[in-house]
């Protein structure tokens, strides 16, 4: 393997952080479905996204630096998926505008919220360590804490106005905070291939 090799625990690390995601998903887009939230929905799409980044991060860690660092501008792509979806959920919000009942909201990013600290705190320790493939699973879980953060706020807000704009901008917000995530993975990627 050319480059150094990846830090020890990343694998196990990754391997939770992936079984966490993928539990909250379906548990968060059942949730979304059911009261018509865009940012919980948002958010579940992204729960699925960081599932299968950390599943490919367990499955990479054997390779040589450059091909991680090709793997990772690839993962900076797809952190980019859950944006068609939000976009979608969001047009059909703005032609039906409906508040989600504020209750299920709150319960829902208290669950990502909780899930998603956990996973930060289990790769934090590897973000600078393992290369452009740790730097975007720790990136996907901090935003996603960030986004959840901002759903429970959205709860507050809805349930004292009873409007559907603040769910709506929260899931906005969340397609940008991923596309920000998109672009810093795919630099780090890249100046992990040209030292490679």
């Amino acid at each position: 393997m050319d480059g150094a090799a990846p830090p020890a625990g990343l694998r196990r690390a990754a391997a939770l952080v992936a079984a966490l995601n993928l539990g909250y998903f379906g548990i968060e887009a059942s949730l979304a479905l059911a009261i018509g939230s865009v940012a919980l929905f948002a958010d579940s799409i992204d729960f699925l996204e960081d599932a299968a980044v950390n599943v490919l991060i367990v499955v990479a860690l054997g390779w040589s630096a450059r091909r991680r660092a090709l793997l990772g501008a690839l993962l900076g792509a797809l952190i980019l998926a859950p944006t068609v979806a939000t976009v979608w959920t969001a047009w059909e919000k703005l032609l039906e505008p409906a508040a989600p009942p504020a209750l299920p909201l709150l319960l829902g990013g208290l669950g990502a919220l909780a899930v998603n600290t956990l996973c930060a705190v289990l790769i934090a320790p590897y973000r600078a360590k393992g290369g452009s493939l740790s730097r975007a699973a720790f990136l996907s879980a901090r935003n996603d804490a960030i986004a959840n953060a901002a759903i429970i706020l959205a709860a507050g807000v809805t349930a004292a106005t009873l409007s559907p704009w603040p769910d709506l901008v929260v899931g906005l917000g969340i397609l940008a905070l991923n596309a920000r995530a998109a672009f810093e993975v795919w630099e780090a990627a890249h100046t992990e291939y040209r030292s490679a």
